[in-house]
């Protein structure tokens, strides 16, 4: 392994990722989420008179009939209509986050009632492990059998290495090389999706199939802010039709806080964008109860004057009225830095806290 430009690194790190206040490792803020290119000022005229635009790509990690159907059922009622991913073949192997496939009947039915009311069915994968090029067909098909057409919108899933361009696949050039000392090289070369002659080669199979596939996260309600070109297509991951971002929030704590009064608002001032990615098995549901403050700011949210639909409807629109859809070189290093500099500040917050 080549050693590293100590002097470029340094270089990098000290004018791409500043270190957060101390302020904020102690409250645990966020850090401020700044435009990417000069497409900073995108206005988009929502439809109907809307002011604002709002959804969920849900990762079906830890997901069952018991633990999910509640929350749907609520946003149901409000008004949403959101995007629900899901998991066609049931696993032969150990999963990293095990949950329910199209293949237990009852949920399989329930996806259907969930689709039916106007819900998009999203894809996270043939299955909750590593699966082969023939499997990753066979499980698309499976797909269109129960849903009627092959999956619009995708996320890679954290146990599968036929990712498509995931791990530092994801970057270019300098930010590549950082990531990598970043995570030990633990995720460099891991993902094979992309990469023709490999066993879990299946790029041509997505760029056929998928339309829009989920990259970065971003820790601001507004994705649109942090991401202003999107969807874009990446010529250097051919593979991939169009690239969209979401708002950070795994789990229930993070939702709340992204979603919390002051940042709604501020959604609705900016005429914003937010595609929010979550697991909604994630504590949203424990105990017979939904969560309070979920529960609240659902509630709060419904009586803004937004527009609430599928993450692959939002993004049919604006790549409907958008201009140029390639990502730049300028852009896409723009796009890398900003989520290295978000994940450097995460690692340093969760040190913080630990130490005290």
């Amino acid at each position: 392994m080549l050693k590293p430009d100590e002097s470029r690194l340094r270089a990098f790190l000290l004018t791409h990722i500043p270190a957060p206040s101390v302020e904020n490792l102690v409250t645990g803020a966020e850090a401020t989420v700044s435009p990417v290119s000069a497409a900073v000022n995108r206005k988009v005229t929502w439809p109907h008179g809307k002011k604002f635009a709002f959804t969920v790509f849900d990762d079906t990690d830890r997901a069952t009939l018991d633990n999910i159907r509640p929350i749907y059922s609520f946003l149901s009622k409000l008004g949403f209509r959101t995007t629900k991913s899901v998991w066609p073949v049931r696993g032969n192997q150990e999963p990293v986050n095990p949950g329910a496939t199209c293949a237990d009947r009852d949920y399989l039915l329930w996806l259907l009632e969930l689709q039916q009311s106007g819900f998009e069915i999203g894809y996270h994968m043939t299955t909750y492990h590593t699966a082969l090029r023939e499997e990753i067909k066979d499980g698309l098909e499976k797909f269109r059998q129960f849903f009627g057409r092959y999956p619009s919108s995708m996320a890679n899933h954290v146990g599968c290495s036929e990712n498509v361009y995931w791990g530092d696949s994801r970057f270019t050039g300098l930010n590549r090389f950082v990531y990598n000392l970043l995570t030990g090289y633990q995720q460099h070369n891991k993902y094979r999706g992309h990469v023709e002659g490999d066993p879990r080669f299946w790029g041509d199979v997505c760029r056929a199939k998928i339309k829009y596939v989920r990259n970065w996260t971003f820790p601001d309600i507004n994705t649109m802010k942090a991401c202003p070109i999107m969807p874009y297509h990446d010529p250097k991951r051919p593979y991939v039709n169009y690239w969209f971002a979401s708002s950070k929030a795994g789990n229930v704590e993070l939702f709340n806080g992204c979603m919390a009064e002051h940042n709604q608002e501020r959604l609705e001032r900016e005429g914003g964008l937010c595609i929010i990615y979550t697991h909604f098995a994630f504590g949203f549901y424990e105990n017979g109860q939904l969560n309070p403050r979920f529960k609240t700011l659902m509630q709060q949210l419904s009586e803004r004057n937004g527009w609430f639909v599928p993450v692959t409807t939002l993004l049919d629109f604006l790549l409907e009225h958008s201009g140029n859809t390639t990502i730049s070189d300028a852009d896409r290093k723009r796009l890398e830095r900003r989520w290295l500099r978000h994940m450097m500040w995460y690692r340093l917050r969760a040190m913080y806290r630990h130490m005290n």
